[in-house]
């Protein structure tokens, strides 16, 4: 598949938001700011210090934020960037909501019912404006699955005990939240019988979309508009389109680090792709159609 560089000199870039004008915007979790990348130029909308590491519109057409907090310290090795071990410096993370046109910003979560978040990764909005979001836990904490309300009035926490949630997205009909966990490689998938509510399950077994083989380890995902789900695949470098029935299919990018895509364009075939040990973000035309996210220009 070919790619476009469309940005170089980046610092461990992540989630990826495609607006209306052709511009991104995006983490550098390294340089802790909430980015525009605009024909070529980077623009800095909001310093928000710790790790931002996940992004997304809101209903105010505010940009919401997953900040780990400073999770990872980052290493060089032959000129490319990688999270390391969390520093001693590190308490918890938090949601933050970032005003565009001004870059101000506030913190909306740290805490759900008592329990400070760890390392919140990657999140998405429902039609109704509330917010599911997963915290990554990690050094011996397990992670899980939340949803909030975008005024910062209501959160829970749907899924506890994970061992490291990472990406997070919606089936098109919003009847099925999507999540991957990062080290054990897995998809989830699990029904809602409500907005923001998990349908009972017998077992976690049953929520199982896939497992991937050895070797890969799991990132942030975004949804096609036909429900596969398109899941970044560390090591492995590249991203994997998962179908709702098991099977699934690897597109190569030139990074391990390939941490996220995003949908945009006319016709939502605009792949944009987060090569975040090189720094760079790129696009590429995909086979078929990405799902137009709620509130995206």
């Amino acid at each position: 598949m070919d790619l476009e560089i469309i940005c170089k000199g980046l610092q461990f870039p992540e989630g990826p938001v495609v607006m209306g004008d052709g511009s991104v915007i995006l983490v550098e979790i390294a340089r802790r700011t909430l980015t525009r990348v605009a024909g070529g130029r980077v623009e800095v909308i909001a310093e928000l210090g710790g790790g931002p590491n996940g992004a997304a519109i809101g209903p105010d057409r505010a940009v919401y934020v997953c900040n780990n907090g400073g999770r990872f310290g980052f290493l060089r090795f032959f000129g490319r960037r990688f999270p390391g071990r969390r520093p001693a410096s590190h308490q918890g993370g938090m949601i933050q909501r970032v005003d565009l046109k001004t870059g101000a910003f506030e913190t909306l979560y740290e805490a759900c019912d008592g329990r400070r978040l760890h390392a919140p990764n990657d999140l998405v909005f429902d039609k109704q404006g509330g917010l599911w979001f997963t915290d990554h836990g990690g050094d011996r904490r397990t992670g899980g699955l939340f949803y909030a309300k975008a005024d910062g009035t209501y959160i829970k926490c749907w899924k506890d005990s994970q061992l490291s949630p990472n990406g997070v997205g919606l089936a098109p009909d919003e009847r099925t939240v999507f999540f991957s966990d990062t080290v054990p490689r897995r998809v989830w998938a699990f029904e809602l019988k409500a907005p923001g509510v998990l349908a009972d399950t017998p077992s976690r077994s049953e929520g199982l979309l896939v497992e991937l083989p050895k070797g890969n380890m799991l990132d942030s995902l975004a949804v096609e508009a036909d429900g596969r789900v398109c899941v970044a695949t560390l090591m492995h470098g590249g991203i994997t389109a998962c179908a709702l029935d098991g099977s699934y299919e690897h597109y190569a990018f030139p990074d391990i680090m390939t941490t996220n895509i995003a949908f945009g364009g006319a016709d939502m075939r605009d792949a944009y792709l987060t090569l975040s040990s090189t720094g760079k973000l790129g696009r590429a035309r995909w086979p078929r159609p990405g799902l137009r996210l709620n509130f995206q220009s």
